[in-house]
């Protein structure tokens, strides 16, 4: 049945390729006939997709650091955007391979594409990274972490993922402790289209189709992805993934001055194997197979006129996760759900030419249940203000946020940073920032939760020079930073345990038990001399270490924290048809598998090949061979990784 869907899926996606390469465009009805022309090379040449970027510049602008748009040279934290280009060059649904172009970006994922996958940003937990997916909070909050998957993210059918690498609370609230991922899916125009298949029956299909003007757009977009072949626990079969997902977007504008805007997206994942942790509550069971359900939506109105901008909006999300496992009374399956429902409303005011502020405030309302739990509630309210003073050769902020929640009360977050430019295309940039991340509902209310839990928090400092060259075509950035956080909920064991938490906890509980330190540095080099050739160095060290005084593992690293990671890639058109050849290597030093710096994951590093085959403006062939050398570097003890992989694709545009 599997086979039989995946196959009538490669049928209906290459039929409607197919058909589009057969309509006539608006200018070829009303163009006058005329005898064709012998093509020549020139009747080809590679659309801008395909193309290595022509320099470092145009300088992207983004809303992450202040949350209105502001342009990433005027910032004091770093940020990183990848644009739809930047995505159909690196290819594939894998979306750890979007990841290792962000500096400071390792993670764990038990097995291969589609199983668990969580994301440290610069030593920080997968639970310290808020994940935004056109505005809507993502963090999965009936999980013991609230860590979002990334196993349930694929690399296709994305626009543009922005990542600001450091604390960003100001803004963003409760998660932004090591960093936010921001992703927008396409306002797409006209229809785009791909498909690949590949190694471990590999099967990515993607169709979008939109209008677009000035006044008005509307696109709709779905896809499928399907892999079978995941390593996972060496003494266990392999298992599989598949996903089908559906989204949509529109806006009007009203006026020159006001906008509505409505996005949606809905996904549901199934993975076979054991490519994924359990509950606590399953520990003692064997995993078969989880399906995840992920629906998420926003509605607003955007107000831009003279000084001012207001943007306010309701969103929604809501993650269903489902395990089947076996255990003493046979198979069974056990479902968490998490919901949260949010208003908010953002804006700016210039002051001055230079001066400006920006403010916020928001209410959430969450809830969990699961088949272990009744289920529980809470809400929170915050509001925020960054003032900022923006000028050509310094700029300098400062903010405050106030949070309310109704389970740990008022919380206090604060923030300054300033930026300076020393000399032509050379700037210094300065920033602290606090994060902090609220305890999840299931710490809170599980039957191993703690009601009285304060949230985690962090004071980030953060460092750096940038130089940008003449013409955009050579940038350089050194960054460094240390982060310190404090109250970090770790389980604790009962047994035997005097802790007051534990009166009523047998089997263990939540605690603020914990403190870690990262130290760190950042290297970025970009050279693209010219539109044919692109070179992109990246180099990250960090020492993430556990500084719980007591502990018994004071001073070890933190677990699955690489301390150096490099990664090389390079673009080049050839004169054959605008052919475009690429490679990218990456390569990760040994981490520690356990606490206690005993179970040692090995150094290894990752090769691949790619070229993409343009033909005019709107189909281009590509291929990629992933880890040439066959490297099965395992990112979480006892599972295993992908080896040796090929794959090859099309896509349409029309």
């Amino acid at each position: 049945m599997t086979g039989l869907m995946r196959t009538m899926a490669s049928q209906t996606a290459l039929a409607l390729m197919l058909c589009s390469l057969g309509l006539p465009s608006a200018q070829a009805q009303t163009a006058p006939a005329s005898p064709p022309a012998a093509p020549t090379a020139d009747d080809y040449p590679p659309p801008e997709e395909a193309q290595a970027a022509p320099d470092v510049a145009p300088i992207a602008v983004t809303s992450l650091a202040t949350g209105s748009a502001l342009a990433v040279d005027k910032l004091a934290q770093p940020v990183t955007v990848l644009t739809a280009d930047e995505l159909n060059r690196i290819g594939g649904a894998d979306v750890t391979r979007v990841l290792a172009d962000i500096p400071g970006a390792t993670w764990e994922r038990y097995g291969a594409a589609g199983a668990f996958t969580g994301v440290h940003l610069r030593g920080a937990s997968a639970s310290d990274t808020l994940v935004l997916i056109d505005g809507v909070r993502m963090q999965d909050i009936a999980s013991p972490g609230g860590a979002f998957d990334f196993g349930t993210l694929t690399g296709v059918g994305i626009d543009r993922i922005d990542v600001l690498r450091g604390s960003g609370s100001v803004v963003w609230g409760s998660g932004a402790v090591g960093g936010i991922v921001a992703i927008t899916t396409p306002e797409t125009k006209g229809l785009n289209a791909s498909f690949e298949v590949g190694s471990r029956d590999t099967l990515a299909e993607n169709i979008a189709y939109g209008l677009r003007t000035d006044r008005y757009a509307l696109s709709l977009n779905t896809g499928y992805t399907a892999t079978d072949d995941i390593p996972g626990r060496r003494d266990d079969v392999p298992g599989g993934f598949h996903q089908w997902r559906f989204g949509g977007r529109g806006r009007v504008s009203l006026t020159d001055a006001l906008s509505l805007f409505a996005v949606a997206r809905y996904a549901d994942d199934k993975a076979s194997g054991n490519a994924f942790p359990l509950p606590r509550e399953l520990s003692g069971d064997a995993p078969q197979a989880l399906e995840t359900e992920q629906l998420s939506g926003r509605t607003g109105a955007h107000f831009e006129q003279g000084a001012v901008t207001l943007d306010g909006g309701y969103a929604f999300g809501t993650t269903r996760t489902v395990y089947v496992v076996t255990g003493a009374a046979g198979t069974i399956a056990a479902n968490w759900l998490g919901k949260s429902q949010r208003a908010d409303m953002t804006g700016a005011v210039k002051l001055l030419h230079d001066l400006a502020v920006n403010f916020g405030a928001d209410t959430e309302w969450t809830g969990y249940s699961s088949s272990f739990d009744a289920e529980h509630r809470a809400n929170d309210t915050s509001g925020h203000v960054l003032i900022g003073w923006y000028g050509a050769a310094a700029t300098l902020t400062a903010g405050l946020r106030v949070d309310d929640h109704s389970a740990y009360g008022t919380h206090e977050t604060y923030s300054v940073d300033g930026s300076a430019r020393l000399a032509e295309g050379l700037r210094l940039r300065a920033a602290y920032a606090q994060g902090f991340k609220a305890p999840t509902l299931y710490q809170l209310y599980s039957g191993f939760g703690n009601a009285a839990l304060a949230p985690e928090t962090a004071q980030s400092y953060d460092g750096g020079l940038e130089y940008t060259g003449a013409a955009g075509k050579l940038k350089l950035a050194a960054s460094v930073y240390r982060r310190d956080s404090r109250n970090l909920i770790e389980f604790m064991p009962c047994t035997g345990s005097a802790d007051p938490a534990c009166a009523a906890r047998a089997n263990g509980t939540y605690g603020n038990v914990g403190q870690a330190r990262a130290d760190g540095a950042e290297l970025e080099a970009i050279y693209a001399p010219s539109f044919k050739f692109r070179v992109t160095a990246l180099y990250s060290h960090d020492i993430a270490t556990n500084r719980t005084p007591g502990d018994a593992h004071f001073g070890n690293d933190l677990t699955l924290r690489p301390r150096d990671v490099m990664s090389l890639s390079t673009d080049w058109t050839s004169p054959f048809k605008g052919l475009v050849l690429g490679a990218d290597l990456r390569v990760q030093s040994a981490s520690w598998g356990d606490a206690a710096n005993t179970v040692r994951l090995p150094p290894g590093e990752i090769a691949t090949l790619r070229a993409t085959l343009p033909f005019g403006s709107f189909l281009d062939f590509y291929g990629r061979l992933e880890n040439l050398f066959n490297d099965h570097q395992p990112t979480v003890p006892g599972y295993g990784a992908p080896g040796r992989g090929v794959f090859v694709g099309i896509r349409v545009r029309y």
